[in-house]
């Protein structure tokens, strides 16, 4: 029985078919189009892809090294799962609605995930401003003592450290 035939793919399913670039290329390039596409353009759009250059710029050699990998081992593998179809009488490749199973498993590209090195870099420029502040204006600032200051900073870092251990799973 093939997977086309059963209700979705388990995590491991899931991640071993993510686990080769040349499959996540296949699907991402797949759910960019709203039609079939022929393997022999799917092919020459991987080959571009994988050596970062132009369709018009490969080599036969290259384009028949990703057809044939794609032809005997990827597109089979994606097919019996079910998340694409392979037509051979006409050569043509289009995902199915099954690769919906897939948004489960990968992050959510709409989700802002939060910048942690801005955070950090933030509480640093902070830091080091108000560092400069209390050394340039000791006068004016003398309410300010710079054991206080880096109490106050070390705690910032401290709260922004365990926000992202505690966030980070998610972003």
């Amino acid at each position: 029985m093939s997977r086309q035939d059963q209700d979705s793919l388990t995590q491991g399913e899931v991640y071993d078919l993510l686990s080769n670039a040349r499959r996540r290329f296949v699907i991402s390039y797949l759910r960019d189009r709203d039609e079939p596409v022929e393997l022999n353009q799917l092919s020459r759009e991987v080959a571009a892809w994988e050596n970062e250059t132009d369709v018009e710029n490969l080599t036969d050699q290259q384009i028949k090294r990703v057809y044939v990998s794609l032809y005997q081992t990827h597109v089979p593998k994606l097919s019996e799962s079910g998340l694409l179809e392979y037509d051979q009488d006409s050569g043509e490749v289009a995902l199915t609605s099954n690769v919906a199973v897939l948004d489960t498993y990968l992050p959510d590209s709409d989700e802002e995930a939060v910048p942690w090195q801005l955070v950090y870099a933030g509480i640093a420029v902070v830091g080091l401003a108000a560092y400069g502040a209390v050394s340039v204006f000791p006068a004016a600032l003398s309410w300010v003592s710079v054991t206080w200051l880096g109490g106050v900073l070390m705690a910032a870092f401290g709260a922004v450290a365990v926000a992202h251990y505690v966030y980070g799973g998610r972003s």
